[in-house]
């Protein structure tokens, strides 16, 4: 296996930097900065970053297949057109709770852009407990609510033959797993994969690679870990220099480089000095593994 490098790519501050998706036809990383209420893009061969601000916490980004993107903004499923920087609402949930958000979320193979909420945080993990729910937005702009009763809705995504699909309710500290429909976008029999261990602290945001394996970005747990959904076996941890990891996606021209976000908010000064690169994106190469490509969503 060749050797393990880890570097930061951007210096950005993020106040909680999430949802990092590769954009192929770029070259770029997209990726959010929830209360900062900035999508971001950066290009991977300029160096350069774009922003585009957005008028509530914006949570998750996705590609859409018409061009543009679709993106989480506040309790509202968006479109989002980043020549002119406007925003268009396709559907809104959760009308009854005011002091809710959108989390992460992602797309589906069939084209739908699932994600879930969770109540406005009072600091970092700390929040009114089973307020979220999981929905997904389907190409029609429908939305379909699973369940309820969720703290924080977190990492997402589905295995290889499309007939799992893997979610973490980060305060639950498990990845669970469902049978999926992927004709319907039904889900069920809802099981725990992994129970995360004490030093790996809180699951966020997650990606599949091309092997089938789960990679667990570890919220306070300053780590990625790649796991066997099929045995709950973790089988590899990668540290990194920054406590906050909170996503991971792959990307790269052969999808072999994983990249990672990460947050600063609710670090001490002192914390921020011993982390300088905290709120950074962060570059992994020699994993010896490769990711696929992000879906993008068909409506």
């Amino acid at each position: 296996m060749s050797s393990i490098k880890i570097e930061c790519v951007l210096r950005e501050n993020c106040r909680c930097g999430e949802s990092p998706v590769w954009e192929e036809a770029s070259n770029s990383l997209l990726f959010v900065d929830i209360p900062a209420k900035k999508v971001c893009r950066w290009d991977s061969l300029s160096k350069q970053v774009q922003r585009v601000a957005v008028d509530a916490p914006v949570s998750s980004v996705a590609l859409r297949q018409l061009g543009g993107y679709v993106a989480t903004i506040g309790t509202k499923f968006c479109a989002l057109n980043w020549e002119d920087q406007s925003v268009f609402v396709l559907a809104m949930v959760d009308k009854d709770k005011t002091n809710n958000r959108f989390n992460d979320g992602k797309v589906d193979p069939a084209g739908r852009y699932f994600a879930g909420t969770m109540a406005e945080e009072i600091a970092p993990a700390v929040l009114e407990r089973h307020q979220g729910s999981l929905y997904s937005l389907f190409p029609d702009h429908n939305v379909k609510k699973y369940f309820d009763q969720v703290d924080i809705s977190n990492g997402l995504d589905w295995s290889l033959d499309h007939k799992i699909f893997y979610y973490i309710d980060s305060l639950s500290y498990s990845v669970d797993a469902f049978d999926y429909d992927l004709q319907t976008g039904q889900i069920a029999n809802r099981r725990i994969v992994y129970k995360m261990e004490k030093d790996e602290q809180i699951p966020d945001g997650m990606c599949i690679d091309a092997e089938g394996k789960l990679w667990v970005a570890c919220y306070n747990g300053g780590r990625v870990i790649r796991l066997d959904p099929e045995t709950g076996k973790r089988l590899q941890t990668v540290k990194l220099p920054v406590d906050k990891t909170t996503s991971c996606c792959f990307g790269g021209k052969d999808y072999s480089e994983m990249y990672v976000t990460c947050a600063r908010d609710g670090m001490d000064a002192e914390g921020l000095l011993r982390q300088p690169d905290a709120g950074g994106i962060f570059k992994i190469t020699g994993l010896g593994v490769k990711g696929i490509a992000p879906y993008s969503y068909a409506g």
